[in-house]
């Protein structure tokens, strides 16, 4: 929406960060089997701008497992509101622990 976007009409970056981290966390929250944190973003680049109007469709995968972190690997791609045409526009890997209820690391899915 106009609101997430800069003046040249192209949507912030820390908007589609957010989204692709809330969808990582999803991700996250179901493989640990309660709350899980993100604690690292790595390697973002932002290919093609997103404009005000196009959709946005985002796409998680675990990629590994530890005692207490996982790491999600997720793109968001983007669709031309008339066109069936996609690109993605970036990609970054998450990192998560899944925490108990003081806060602490506790074993995935445990």
């Amino acid at each position: 929406m106009p609101a997430d976007t800069n003046a040249y009409g192209d949507i912030f970056g820390g908007w589609l960060v957010s989204l692709m981290d809330a969808a990582a966390g999803l991700i996250a929250a179901r493989r640990a089997k309660g709350r899980a944190v993100t604690v690292a973003m790595d390697g973002m680049q932002f290919l093609h701008p997103v404009k005000v109007g196009d959709e946005v469709s985002v796409y998680g995968e675990i990629t590994r497992v530890g005692r207490t972190s996982m790491t999600i690997q997720v793109e968001a791609w983007r669709r031309l509101r008339e066109s069936e045409d996609t690109c993605k526009v970036t990609e970054a890997v998450f990192t998560f622990v899944a925490i108990d209820e003081n806060g602490r690391p506790r074993p995935v899915g445990g």
